[in-house]
């Protein structure tokens, strides 16, 4: 591997890859495309897919998820950017307007679990259905949808962590991030690896990528076992509130609660992962009966 690298150029030393030239998008017809948003659109096409699929196997109306991703998808794009917005304010104050950018990235994806959510239960009540049923549904979705929207996040080169030497070590030319995600671990190791224009880190988007495909897994594999509306709404937010507690540890452009050093993101996780076990263990002790006459 070049001690030197392009501009352009991710490395990952130790799997032997290196990609040249890899761009942030590209041109179609006179407008620019950024990979990022390519990757989030075609994240939420799979996921209503993967929706409408396991609302077919649950014997719903199809019509209902199509009806309800509109509404999902905008108000979950509109709460990632306001949740976004919110926790680094000091990034917009000075200049509102950048508030409408997202070339450059600026979506969180708990904002838009928490917007998707509301939307959720607001859908249901006005056409008079069950929301944790659709939302049994649309969680496979919105886990797939997190999936391949991630690899927006490569192409930006952002939501990594400090520096490691492990076996997925990623190397980024430190002019091609932004200057507010390089760590003082990145410099160090900089400087230990000698004159190199580029910082190793750990690809957080990658790990969230994998940890979430296990999710989707286990969501698939675990559905027809289901015992109750919501179970898979809970294994959802469960699963990837406790892989997001781990992986959020290890980000340098952590969202800050203001005032303090507690990431939000990971609090979020924990609190969500424990509500999740918790409303389990609730519904199972409160309904057992009820349960195990339904499985007879």
């Amino acid at each position: 591997m070049p001690d030197i690298m392009g501009l352009k150029d991710i490395a990952f030393p130790h799997l032997g890859i290196y990609l040249e030239n890899v761009p942030r998008g590209f041109t179609l017809f006179g407008f620019e495309i950024a990979f990022y948003g390519l990757m989030i659109g075609i994240g939420v096409i799979m996921g209503v897919l993967m929706a409408e699929r396991i609302a077919a196997l649950e014997g719903m109306d199809t019509e209902i998820v199509w009806d309800f991703f509109p509404f999902a998808v905008g108000f979950s794009i509109v709460g990632a950017r306001i949740y976004y917005v919110i926790f680094s304010w000091d990034m917009y104050k000075d200049n509102l307007a950048r508030i409408l950018n997202l070339k450059q990235g600026g979506l969180a994806i708990y904002g838009g679990v928490i917007a998707a959510f509301i939307t959720l239960f607001v859908f249901c009540r006005i056409r008079k259905i069950s929301p944790f049923k659709l939302g049994d549904c649309g969680v496979h979705g919105l886990v797939l949808g997190q999936i391949i929207g991630r690899w927006g996040n490569f192409f930006n080169r952002e939501v990594f962590g400090g520096y490691t030497d492990s076996v997925f070590a990623m190397r980024l030319p430190v002019d091609a991030v932004r200057p507010s995600d390089i760590a003082q671990s990145h410099l160090d190791g900089m400087a230990a690896m000698g004159d190199v224009n580029f910082i190793q880190v750990h690809p957080t988007f990658l790990y969230e990528g994998i940890w979430n495909l296990c999710v989707l897994i286990g969501m698939i594999l675990y559905r027809k076992r289901k015992q109750y509306d919501g179970q898979m709404c809970l294994f959802y937010l469960g699963g990837y509130g406790i892989g997001r507690f781990f992986i959020e540890g290890i980000r340098t452009d952590r969202l800050l609660i203001p005032g303090t050093q507690i990431a939000v993101s990971q609090l979020l996780g924990m609190l969500l992962f424990i509500f999740a076990v918790t409303m389990h263990i609730v519904i199972r002790v409160r309904f057992k009966p009820n349960m195990d006459k339904a499985e007879k």
